[in-house]
């Protein structure tokens, strides 16, 4: 199966967010997302990606 098979099609949904950094694991819930119903591959807006990194790192 390639690329090809997929049509991509992502719905707004709320998601887990989980980054680590320096062997800490920082996990955030109910972060707005664009989701792909067949890959399950998660679309951040830009703003969002700004404001989950402001929380992480200003920890």
């Amino acid at each position: 199966m390639d690329d090809t098979d997929f049509q991509k099609t992502f719905v707004d949904a709320f998601v887990t967010y989980s980054e680590e950094i320096a062997g800490k694991v920082y996990i955030l819930e109910n972060v707005p997302a664009r989701v792909c119903q067949e890959t399950g591959e998660k679309l951040f807006v830009l703003e969002m990606v700004d404001r989950l990194q402001e929380i992480i790192w200003g920890q």
